[in-house]
């Protein structure tokens, strides 16, 4: 198969980012939140772990925790019993403590709105601080990579990258700096709805003729 030139495959995108953007005109983050507080939590719990399962957690637990002292003010026992329910929930609520510990000392209690801020408290990588940046604050700093986004990258013939680090990079020549934080959007929800790990649904997708891994009959999971 011929090497994609630069243009072919910034045209490509270009119309990927159109089909998906209509195939999903109500896409966004999947996290039940109301505060950059409150997404910051849920990003920092969605860690290995399904977006449904800890919106069934926040459900409650933004009830009885409604700032960052809340969550430094309990033992962290009670916390943990709180969110037991998540996987790695003991070191997460470890994090979660020292994050709003943090938020308090150096950020007067709220979420500060800079990458380098947000990455300096604990539990916050990039992906995180990506989250939080683009859909609490309508910042598009950066391309949020989880493993949806990184597997259709991959299969999209965006990247042949693997590490999150390197994709992002990638992604951030291809895409508008204004469609960062939609474009994982996009990705995200055609992942969950049509593109699987395993079956990806090829003869009913919406961007089957613009994929080079459907036309090779090659999948990267």
């Amino acid at each position: 198969m011929p090497r994609e030139s630069i243009k072919a495959k910034t045209d490509r995108t270009a119309a990927i980012i159109y089909k998906l953007q209509i195939t999903y005109p109500n896409a966004r983050c999947e996290l039940t939140y109301s505060s950059p507080l409150e997404l910051l939590i849920a990003t920092i719990l969605s860690a290995q772990c399904t977006d449904k399962q800890v919106n069934i957690v926040t459900s409650y637990l933004f009830k009885k925790y409604r700032a960052a002292s809340d969550y430094i003010e309990v033992h962290l026992e009670e916390l943990q019993n709180d969110i037991k329910r998540i996987g790695l929930f003991r070191n997460k609520s470890k994090s979660i403590q020292k994050c709003c510990r943090s938020l308090i000392e150096n950020h007067g209690g709220s979420v500060p709105a800079n990458m380098k801020s947000l990455i300096a408290l604990a539990g916050v990588g990039r992906k995180t601080a990506n989250v939080v940046l683009g859909n609490a604050f309508n910042i598009n700093e950066g391309v949020v990579v989880d493993t949806h986004v990184a597997r259709l990258s991959n299969r999209l013939g965006f990247t042949l990258e693997k590490t999150p680090e390197k994709i992002e990079i990638n992604l951030q020549k291809l895409v508008p700096r204004n469609d960062w934080t939609m474009f994982s959007h996009w990705l995200i929800w055609h992942g969950r709805r049509r593109c699987s790990a395993r079956n990806p649904d090829c003869s009913v997708c919406e961007i089957a003729e613009l994929c080079p891994s459907e036309k090779n009959g090659t999948y990267i999971k």
